[in-house]
């Protein structure tokens, strides 16, 4: 049976999982987890998703965030793609890593927002990856600590989770805490993990009573939420719309660079330099913005043949973003491929 299209507009709640391909680990060590949170943290610092509850495990991770100014797709291909791709040049593998395409559900926040931040912060703890509840509270790979301000993390959005549980922070945090604590006796939530019907129809009981009538109902495996929520979201999607550019493979690195500095009047070695004038600056930003965010490239991969810090190369990528339409216009007009705007 086809795969239905993706679920997406500017604000829409989503739950994300992303799983090793075969359930093969995709975080061997914590090198490999700040690898993912650089990630993560460079989308929604730029706004580009709005991050509420994380949490990586071994083999998979979850994520509940609201789709900023940049499509998920693209912002999920940014992120996968780029931790893809330093994860086999560090540990020597080759093929891919995620099982099939992620997984996105969209959320109706009211009625499921807290409880999704529950459910995704108790992961952890449901795994093994924590001993017991107040280990939790530590646990450095999870949005929980962030919460509670014990893992500062700038970038995840704290109040707009905190401010539904106290007015004062502390007040907050605390309710917050003893919210979770209490999912951890409440076991497992099937409508969560699921199928689409489970999870649309509110659960277990309520597919019953559904099954034993002849109401009427909606449900789809995409969205989690009330059968009037579910009906809406369809008819969005069901909306006439352009149909979007194919986006092709990235090309290499040599030749994204000639196409580069062709356009600035320098030399692909000029950008290798130490100079700092303005062109080299402005073409080192045009590089970054293309190969990373652009086409979801290795950042380490850019910062090792320029001979700089991938530290640095995100810096130049935010700096090359603010003239993007330049960038994909010279891309394009080399026919190196056919692409939409990120």
């Amino acid at each position: 049976m086809p795969r239905g299209p993706r679920l997406d507009a500017p604000g829409v709640l989503h739950h994300v999982m992303a799983r090793g391909i075969d359930r093969q680990i995709i975080f061997r060590d914590d090198q490999d987890r700040d690898d993912l949170l650089t990630r993560l943290a460079a989308l929604a610092t730029d706004h580009r998703l709005e991050v509420y509850a994380w949490a990586l495990l071994d083999n998979h991770f979850h994520l509940l965030v609201q789709t900023g100014k940049q499509p998920l797709e693209r912002s999920m291909r940014s992120l996968l793609t780029g931790f893809a791709t330093v994860f086999n040049t560090r540990h020597g593998r080759v093929g891919h890593l995620f099982q099939n395409r992620y997984k996105s559900v969209v959320c109706e926040a009211e009625r499921y927002f807290v409880e999704l931040v529950r459910y995704i912060h108790l992961n952890p703890l449901r795994g093994g990856m924590v001993r017991d509840f107040d280990a939790l509270d530590e646990f450095a790979y999870s949005g929980h600590s962030a919460l509670l301000g014990t893992v500062p993390r700038p970038w995840q959005a704290t109040s707009r989770v905190l401010d539904r549980f106290g007015q004062r922070v502390s007040w907050a945090r605390a309710a917050y805490r003893k919210f979770v604590s209490e999912g951890v006796v409440a076991g497992r939530r099937p409508e969560f993990a699921g199928g689409g019907l489970i999870r649309s129809a509110g659960g277990w009981t309520a597919v019953k009573k559904l099954r034993e009538g002849r109401e009427r109902f909606s449900s789809d495996e995409r969205v989690l939420g009330g059968s009037a929520f579910v009906d809406r979201i369809l008819r969005e999607v069901d909306r006439p719309r352009a149909r979007p550019e194919t986006v092709s493979p990235a090309p290499d690195l040599g030749t994204l660079k000639e196409i580069v500095c062709t356009a600035c009047g320098l030399t692909p070695m000029a950008i290798r330099t130490r100079r700092q004038t303005r062109v080299i600056a402005e073409a080192r930003a045009g590089l970054a913005y293309l190969w990373v965010e652009f086409f979801g490239q290795s950042a380490r991969a850019l910062a090792a043949d320029l001979g700089f810090r991938h530290e640095s190369v995100y810096k130049a990528a935010k700096r090359g973003r603010t003239k993007r339409d330049r960038w994909i216009y010279v891309v394009s007009s080399r026919r190196t491929a056919d692409l939409a705007l990120p």
